[in-house]
This record gives C-alpha cells, sequence and structure tokens, in this order.
C-alpha cells in the first residue's frame, strides 16, 4: 500500500453500514488529530439480511453524501483521500453496483474491505492509540462485529460475525429474544474467547461509546473524555442488561443517549453483554481510535510508527501552542536528579510522562496569568491524545496546573486527587514544581537550563549555577527553589562553582 506523507491533510470515508463519515486529519502522523469530522446516518445495511440488497433510501442519502465529502476534498485541501466501504457494501447483491456509481462520483478506487481486513484495522487502530493493549478488540459496526486478539504490539487470531445492531435488528424482526439466540449460535463456535478469560475488552463502535457515556453520568464522572474510559465489566454487563430492558421512548429521555443510536443500543447492549460473559472480560476500555486510525496508521512510514503516539501528541500541541517547543528535552534532563533511582524513581511508563510533561509544560503561556493553571490544566486533559489512560491525564494535567500556581488544589473539574494515588499525586506536585522553579531562573528561554544543575542530597536540594550565572539568582529564584524542596522533605540552595 502506498505511503502518506506527513504534511499533507489526510481524508478517510468511512462507509458503513449504517452511516458514511468523512474525517479528514491534520496530517498522515503517529497523533493523528482530526481537523474536520461529518457523519450521515444512511443504513445503507438495513434490510441486508432480509433481502440481500442494500437499503434503496440509503443508498440515494450515501451518494449524496459522497457529492459533498467530494466537494469538501478541495474547499478543505485534502491532499490525500480514501474510502474504506465494509460489511454492506462488501455483503449486498447489488454493492458493486453502488460502488461503481460512487466511484463514479469520487473519482478513484475504494478500498473494499473483507471481513478479515476489518478485523486487521481496527486492532491496529486500537494499538495504534492503545500501545500496550493486551486483551481482546471489538469493532461493532452497522452490519459486523469484529473480534480479534491483541498484544505485545501484535494482533492475534480474530472473527467477523453478522452480529451489526442494523443486521440483528434485521434478522431478528425486532426481536430481542430472538436476536439473544442469534447471538448466542455465532459466539458459541468461536471456542478461542474462552482462553481471554480475565483480560481486558477494548470496545469500538457508536453504540457502545454511548453505553459509555451513560456510565459516566451515572458515576459523575468529571472527565468528559472517551477515549481510554475504563468500565469494570460486571459494571458494563449490567448496564448493558438495563439498556436491553428499555424501550424507544425510555432510551430517549437519557441526555447521554444519541437520537441516531435509540434503536440500535439495545441491540448493541446485547452484544456486549453476550461477549463479556463469553470471555469473563475484567475490564471494559473504551478505544476512541478504531478501523479508520487503523487504515491511517496502515500508511505511515516506519519512523513515524516507531514512534510513541503521547509524545507525538505532546510535540504537536507544544508545536502550536508553546514559545520554545524544543524546551521539552531541556527540562526533560534538568528535572532526571528529582526521579533518580535513590530519589523518587520512575519505570518506562512515569518517564514517558514526565517528558510528556516537560514538552507541554508552555502551553498556557498565552493566557491571563490569572487563568493559564486552568487553562494548561484543561488544554492537557482534554487534549486529543492517545497512549495515555484517565489517571496518566490527570497526572499531566495536574502537573500543567503546579507549574503555573504553586502548591494549590484546582477546583476547576472538582476533587481529581482521589483519582490518583497519593504517590503520583506527589509526583505532579514536585515535577510541576521543578517547571515553575526552571521557567523563572531561564527567563523562559532555552539554553541556560543545561548550564544549571539541580541536585539531591539527603538535606538539601541543590540549584548549582556558573559563576557568570550568578545574577540570575534572586529572590524569585530561591522561593521558588525553597518550594520545590519542601515538597521533598528538604531545604534549598543555591551554589556558585
Amino acid at each position: 500500500m502506498s505511503r502518506s506523507k506527513k504534511s499533507g491533510r489526510f481524508g478517510i470515508i468511512d462507509l458503513g453500514s449504517n452511516s458514511v463519515r468523512l474525517v479528514v486529519y491534520a496530517g498522515a502522523q503517529r497523533n493523528p488529530v482530526p481537523v474536520f469530522n461529518e457523519k450521515v446516518m444512511c443504513g445503507l445495511g438495513r434490510s441486508l439480511a432480509s433481502t440481500g440488497r442494500l437499503d434503496p433510501k440509503g443508498m440515494e442519502r450515501a451518494l449524496a453524501a459522497m457529492r459533498r465529502f467530494v466537494a469538501l476534498r478541495e474547499q478543505i485541501g485534502i491532499d490525500e483521500l480514501v474510502v474504506a466501504a465494509t460489511a454492506a457494501v462488501r455483503d449486498a447483491e447489488d454493492g458493486a453496483e453502488f460502488v461503481r456509481k460512487a466511484e463514479g462520483i469520487c473519482g478513484f478506487p475504494f478500498m473494499i474491505l473483507s471481513g478479515k481486513d476489518e478485523a486487521r484495522f481496527a486492532a491496529q487502530g486500537v494499538l495504534s492509540g492503545t500501545p500496550d493493549a493486551e486483551g481482546i478488540v471489538g469493532d461493532l459496526g452497522g452490519g459486523s462485529l469484529e473480534l480479534v486478539t491483541v498484544g505485545g504490539g501484535k494482533m492475534g487470531e480474530g472473527a467477523t460475525l453478522p452480529l451489526g445492531p442494523l443486521r440483528l435488528m434485521d434478522l431478528s424482526k425486532g426481536n430481542l429474544t430472538l436476536a439473544e439466540t442469534i447471538v448466542d449460535k455465532e459466539l458459541k463456535g468461536l471456542d478461542w474467547l474462552k482462553r481471554l478469560e480475565g483480560q481486558r475488552f477494548y470496545a469500538v463502535g457508536g453504540v457502545w461509546r454511548n453505553l459509555a457515556r451513560i456510565h459516566m453520568a451515572q458515576r459523575k464522572y468529571p472527565i468528559h473524555v472517551l477515549h481510554h474510559y475504563s468500565m469494570p465489566a460486571s459494571e458494563a454487563a449490567e448496564i448493558s442488561r438495563v439498556i436491553e430492558k428499555l424501550g424507544p421512548k425510555t432510551l430517549g429521555q437519557i441526555p447521554d443517549v444519541s437520537e441516531r443510536r435509540i434503536d440500535a443500543l439495545p441491540y448493541g447492549a446485547l452484544v456486549l453483554d453476550k461477549i463479556l460473559a463469553a470471555t469473563k472480560a475484567k475490564e471494559v476500555i473504551v478505544s476512541a481510535y478504531g478501523l479508520r486510525e487503523g487504515v491511517l496508521f496502515d500508511r505511515l512510514e516506519a519512523e513515524e510508527k516507531a514512534k510513541h503516539p503521547l509524545i507525538a501528541g505532546a510535540h504537536d500541541l507544544a508545536g502550536r501552542l508553546a514559545r520554545f517547543p524544543e524546551h521539552g528535552d531541556e527540562f526533560f534532563d534538568w528535572t532526571a536528579p528529582l526521579f533518580a533511582k535513590d530519589m523518587l524513581g520512575e519505570n518506562e511508563e512515569e518517564a514517558r510522562l514526565r517528558l510528556a510533561g516537560c514538552i507541554l509544560a508552555d502551553i498556557g503561556w498565552y493566557v491571563h496569568p490569572d487563568y493559564r493553571a486552568h487553562h494548561a490544566m484543561t488544554e492537557i486533559m482534554l487534549a486529543p491524545f492517545s497512549g495515555i489512560d484517565h489517571p496518566g491525564r490527570i497526572f499531566l494535567a495536574r502537573v500543567g496546573y503546579h507549574r503555573h500556581e504553586g502548591r494549590g488544589e484546582p477546583d476547576l473539574l472538582g476533587d481529581l486527587t482521589g483519582m490518583m494515588n497519593e504517590k503520583e499525586n506527589s509526583r505532579a506536585l514536585v515535577l510541576g514544581l521543578a517547571l515553575r522553579l526552571a521557567f523563572t531562573l531561564c527567563g523562559a528561554t532555552t539554553g541556560l537550563l543545561p548550564r544549571t544543575r539541580l541536585s539531591v542530597s539527603k538535606n538539601f536540594v541543590t540549584l548549582t549555577l556558573d559563576r557568570k550565572d550568578e545574577a540570575l539568582t534572586g529572590e524569585v529564584v530561591e522561593k521558588r527553589l525553597n518550594a520545590l524542596a519542601r515538597s521533598l522533605g528538604r531545604k534549598g540552595e543555591v551554589k556558585i562553582k
């Protein structure tokens, strides 16, 4: 498959069984940032199971959507555009005819994905956003369900099943009891699911994201970011069983349920409940990354693929907002003595979080001083990052807050201290205070920090400077050095060599 250039905008039209969606990314890069996203609910596969053909009205809507998306290509400036067609198009008797018409509108051939392709791209998408994913990926589209195991950064065995909500509704004639029989029969043949007991289930698809939103609302969860939102499997199964029993009128009264998903939601909930029972998974993790991101990742150069998505995302955001994006490496090296093995210590993941915190340290500089701390915190909390779980987001957000506010406690999103353990709260405070000191010392410029050094002894945190830089010390520098030292139970001192 051809490789994409990183610089140009990259667009994907996802021609699915239920919807046709255009997503435009800032570029084909390791941390894909959407700059445009539009979806039209067409229902191409609404009657596929019973008729073997695409829905006539669905085809009209889909072709109209394609005309608009193609017109938007020039308007938005999409350098490369691909179309990926999934279950409904490949399975329908008139799928080829529809593709011919749609390709005539677009002017180039489509990717007609097999079930195996769908599973591969879905798993690849999840791994691109969660490199350490271990367990099973489930991508629920309107017409099919793709299941595939992941671990060690690789994909394992998988299957494609005709269990998308639209197809289930059609096969069962709207009877959930009959739909349950169909799901049981399809899952029964997958003996390898039983070997996944106690692992994680990575849920991809709009119906399952709606279930997660309901779970968030029930818990009054303060961070409305779906990517890597985690639910205990028992709670996910319980909420699924509740949703299965609710009618459209009741579902429509739930604030966090999309009107376009009301009919499909009970069937998606049924499928999730059955999968969790079959796998005895311990946890459900929502992935906002799926087939589209898998297609994009597949087109990256090897060097770009090798990057960690969190660090790539942090660099991207800092490149847009920070005065000196290259500051991150200086900060990372300068703060290292605080996190040495004989001090706070850090594992590989903690070191990566510290690096991300250093890269993001200056993204709030342009905001009014009274609002910088909360602005930096929310920018980080809600940024389109991947490769990070929610506790990691909170850690970075608190680092951004303390870098501007010192020891204060943020109140914008409520008390978040309980979402991290005491050790991580302490580490975020230390890193934030160290970055606060660093910015004051160097005047928010590059080049000075490598000429200075932080060190930690039993009783002191010492800042050492060259004689020629002695004048850069002062009351504010010493005040912030002492604040950092107190966070480590020590005193601050300045040494001139």
